[in-house]
């Protein structure tokens, strides 16, 4: 399948093939949050966020699947504007997408570390906001997401590996950003094996003021405790 929204990762998943396999051999494992019957959120795990992914349809779907409270996170960061699901200018295309699960394919990053991705788009005020969260059997859960980063930080293919080393290896919870200031990345806690994480894309690159590196960060902090 290939996403209509260029903002999503297959399309990027696939033509960075050759940087994320010279990056890490890892794969993707994760998991999500359910209902227990109980009112309560179940702890991400590979399980529940694999089958939230595999139940998207395969055009994606208008809200996103996860739990995350976006007006919440942006309070938090100190991020003024409307927000709502969807890009700022609203073009048709879904506001979430999944990879990985079901829907892998051998060669694919999240075949060979098996594992899951679930891609989210906001806007908050004038900027859209990506929101991924993969994870993986092996570490490290945020190597196929190098072509995404690189999208969005513009950052050259030695600033992505130190970066990829420096965000994998962080601990969970604390969020490192890009020296673009405009994309952060939080590792997850999963209950069970493997490895997971959050990015974030906040608006575009170039900014680089101490302000919108520190609400990057803020953000995907605020979003990664959102979860169980």
């Amino acid at each position: 399948m290939t996403y209509v929204r260029p903002r999503l990762p297959r399309r990027h998943l696939r033509q960075g093939l050759l940087i994320a396999a010279a990056l890490t051999t890892a794969a993707l494992v994760t998991g999500c949050q359910s209902d227990t019957g109980s009112g309560a959120a179940a702890p991400l795990s590979l399980g529940g966020l694999t089958g939230t992914a595999d139940k998207m349809p395969d055009g994606g779907a208008s809200t996103c699947p996860l739990p995350y409270d976006m007006a919440a996170a942006a309070k938090a960061a100190g991020l003024e504007g409307a927000v709502g699901p969807g890009p700022v200018k609203a073009d048709g295309d879904p506001v979430a997408t999944a990879e990985g699960g079901k829907r892998a394919k051998p060669g694919e990053p999240l075949a060979e570390n098996p594992g899951v991705l679930v891609s989210c788009t906001f806007h908050i005020g004038k900027d859209d906001v990506e929101v991924h969260t993969v994870a993986t059997g092996k570490p490290q859960a945020l190597a196929p997401l190098a072509p995404v980063i690189q999208r969005l930080s513009g950052a050259s293919v030695d600033e992505l590996v130190a970066y990829l080393k420096q965000a994998g290896g962080a601990e969970a919870g604390k969020a490192v950003v890009t020296g673009s200031g405009n994309v952060a990345a939080v590792r997850l806690k999963l209950d069970g094996d493997g490895d997971a994480s959050l990015l974030v894309g906040l608006g575009e690159a170039g900014a680089g003021s101490p302000d919108r590196t520190k609400q990057a960060g803020d953000l995907a902090g605020a979003l990664a405790g959102q979860l169980p």
